[in-house]
């Protein structure tokens, strides 16, 4: 059994940076909705840090819609993230799920004024798992992607392909590769409180990003290479990272933490 005690100074100590308008967000090369399961009452390795990715994400939202939409998951890429919701600290604050098909993108995201209204958008690792969407189904709405990140809402992506992410910015490269063993940061480590390197490492992660400028690297690969395998950003649109007016947060654009305010004691337990 893992023990994890916080107390409300240190998750206020992990809000690093001005206050933003702007979301964050977390991109991963890691197909962790594959390599994780629910035993013991919690989730354990790649659900656990899918479930820490949203627990961070919550606070920096600012939309003011308290939902989670995954994004076309169906089979055991739906039973992979709805884990990671229904066993996450959001459900005590009122967040609630919901499941946007392939067919109805157009009509979600065809809302006006960047409303969604969700706070967080989910994608999961596409090919890598049963169930998964393709990164080329995002790319006509790449721009309302960002545009909603722009206006408040988070994302939380895995290794679909990032062919919309390679739509917003060429620079920012997406490289596929197949490979064993992830290293947490130390800005990682303050993103997901009670992660291990074990818990990100259950299984292979399939990409990594090249010239990510700014932005903070939450995982590393340990072989040998560093390849920056997790990215992300505590506010800003995927164009614009940082604050809405584009200009880097002190910190090195720490991620938002977990910031639930008073002690909280946090338990999961590992199967043997």
């Amino acid at each position: 059994m893992k023990r994890f005690l916080m107390t409300a100074a240190a998750a206020a100590a992990m809000l690093i940076g001005s206050a933003a308008h702007a979301g964050p967000f977390i991109l991963a090369g890691t197909d962790a909705d594959d390599h994780g399961s629910f035993a013991s009452g919690a989730n354990q390795d790649g659900w656990f840090f899918m479930q820490r990715a949203l627990e961070n994400l919550a606070p920096g939202v600012t939309t003011g819609n308290k939902k989670v939409t995954i994004l076309g998951s169906t089979s055991s890429s739906l039973t992979a993230a709805s884990s990671a919701f229904n066993n996450s600290s959001l459900v005590a604050l009122g967040w609630t799920l919901e499941v946007i098909s392939t067919a109805n993108f157009a009509t979600f995201f065809g809302n006006a004024n960047n409303d969604l209204g969700s706070g967080i958008l989910m994608m999961d690792s596409g090919a890598n798992i049963g169930g998964g969407v393709s990164g080329a189904s995002f790319v006509p709405y790449a721009t309302q992607i960002d545009e909603f990140l722009e206006a408040g809402g988070a994302l939380f992506s895995q290794a679909n392909g990032y062919q919309w992410l390679s739509t917003l910015l060429p620079g920012l490269t997406v490289t596929s590769q197949q490979s064993t063993g992830l290293a947490l940061t130390a800005a990682g480590t303050a993103a997901f409180p009670g992660l291990t390197n074990s818990d990100l490492s259950a299984g292979p992660w399939h990409n990594y990003f090249n010239n990510v400028g700014s932005l903070p690297v939450l995982a590393r690969s340990t072989d040998g290479r560093n390849r920056d395998v997790i990215i992300g950003s505590s506010s800003g649109s995927i164009t614009n990272p940082g604050d809405p007016n584009g200009v880097p947060e002190p910190g090195s654009l720490a991620l938002v933490g977990l910031a639930l305010g008073g002690a909280v004691l946090l338990r999961r337990r590992k199967t043997a």
